[in-house]
């Protein structure tokens, strides 16, 4: 099967991409799998080496990868490089502290002695999606691999440019160990069945990831799942309106709205509500919409059409129940584009509320008290991230320990960071990437009596 790369900017056809055939596919973790026969057995201050070395193939062609990047899916040139450059960051962040994450645990006391290590399970399939075509790999990949395992992935069919390089890269470094291509879904519950998959990690849509859990459970397989959110940022009225202004619209905006970790639902309470609004619109009035590969642009396409008719029906629903139009920015009517909009007493009921809404839409809602904001921001199906903004840090932390999310930003907004686990709760799914829960996610927690 043949897969293509549009250029969400211009609608044009970029590239098309030769898909995996299940004889494919199984080779390919044949042969990942051979080599993690020798991987499992290295020491772990060699494989570190390994991510050093990777770190530096990722910088090698950082330029080519971030261009691949922003004509596949549309995001800013800037974006796109950061993004290369968070890539190799994470790759030495975790080769200076997996050592430690990984040691052996003793355990004495005066009847018991033993020990606790940590041993790899053996080839992960990770399930990628299109928004962060570089770092959702490594933010995986790069775990498992520090733990002793192998990886092969599955990457999402608009992005085949991007899975092609990361793939060179990934060799270069690893050989046949790590294993990027393009295949169909279909393929992946077959695929958890065999017994050279030790786990899967999938970040992605509810549906997918519920329907690949109920595949792994049967098999007895681990599994990692990112979901999406819909993250509450509640603004308490002694905040400083303008830094939580600023740090909302930058937090929803980031990657042009398509972010599972952003700033989607700003909860306001009611002294601050009207200021704040303010603040927001000028915020978003200085955002720059346009072609991606321009350095001044802030906001680009939408990866795919049918992602942004979706956005607009959403916003349109959300605006026939009552929702408040604030700003509708403007944007290019060639290529996929939609526009920065702010959405005002957005309330349970709505699209704007109760759904993900995936682009750069962004949603104000009124609380009348901090009880209230704490109430409608946990009345979310999704729990990834969140965000307090208060002068008493004292008493945002207190309100932060009642988010029912995986992260939480005190006057500033929720970033994934290498040395911190990463993931949610609820709809927003199971298990950790990043940090030391993440390199021991797909381990075998071994228990020596001694």
């Amino acid at each position: 099967m043949r897969f293509s790369s549009i250029n969400p900017a211009t609608g044009h056809k970029m590239a098309e991409h030769e898909g995996w055939t299940r004889d494919t596919l199984r080779r390919r973790v044949h042969t990942a799998h051979d080599a993690w026969q020798e991987w499992r057995h290295i020491p772990v201050s060699q494989r570190m080496q390994q991510l050093q070395a990777l770190a530096g193939a990722i910088e090698a062609r950082s330029e080519e990868a971030a261009r691949m990047m922003t004509l596949e899916m549309g995001k800013p040139i800037r974006q796109a490089r950061a993004e290369i450059a968070k890539c190799a960051r994470a790759c030495r962040e975790i080769a200076a502290r997996a050592p430690g994450w990984l040691d052996s645990r003793h355990v004495e006391e005066a009847d018991l002695r033993a020990l606790v290590v940590f041993d790899p399970l053996g080839i992960v399939l990770g399930v990628m999606p299109w928004n962060f075509p570089f770092w959702q790999v490594v933010r995986f990949a790069v775990p498992a691999l520090a733990a002793g395992n192998g990886v092969v992935v599955k990457h999402a069919p608009s992005v085949g440019g991007c899975a092609r390089l990361l793939h060179e890269i990934f060799q270069d470094v690893f050989g046949d160990l790590v294993q990027v291509g393009l295949f169909e879904e279909r393929l992946v519950a077959e695929a958890l069945g065999w017994p050279e998959i030790a786990g899967v990690s999938l970040t992605g849509s509810v549906a997918a990831g519920r329907a690949v859990a109920e595949v792994a459970g049967r098999h007895g397989k681990p599994c990692v799942l990112e979901l999406g959110g819909s993250d509450p940022y509640i603004v308490l009225e002694d905040a400083d309106l303008e830094t939580a202004a600023s740090a909302c619209v930058q937090a929803r905006m980031i990657n042009s709205g398509q972010t599972c970790i952003a700033a989607k639902r700003w909860i306001v309470l009611e002294d601050a509500y009207e200021r704040f609004a303010e603040l927001a619109v000028h915020a978003m009035q200085e955002l720059r919409v346009g072609d991606p590969m321009r350095e001044d642009v802030d906001v680009g396409p939408m990866a795919r059409k049918d992602l942004r008719d979706h956005l607009a029906q959403q916003v349109e629903e959300s605006l026939h129940k009552g929702a408040r139009l604030l700003f509708r920015g403007q944007a290019p009517e060639q290529g996929w584009f939609y526009p920065p909009v702010l959405l005002g007493e957005v309330h349970p009921g709505m699209p704007a509320f109760d759904e993900e809404v995936f682009g750069p839409v962004a949603s104000l809602i009124r609380a009348r008290n901090e009880e209230e904001a704490i109430r409608l921001a946990n009345a979310s199906p999704f729990g990834l991230g969140g965000g307090v903004f208060s002068g008493d840090e004292e008493r945002a932390l207190r309100i932060a320990r009642h988010l029912d999310v995986g992260s939480v930003g005190i006057n500033r907004f929720v970033i994934s960071d290498p040395r911190l686990p990463f993931g949610g709760v609820k709809a927003s799914g199971i298990g950790r990437e990043l940090g030391p829960e993440g390199v021991r996610s797909f381990v075998n927690v071994r228990t020596i009596l001694i």
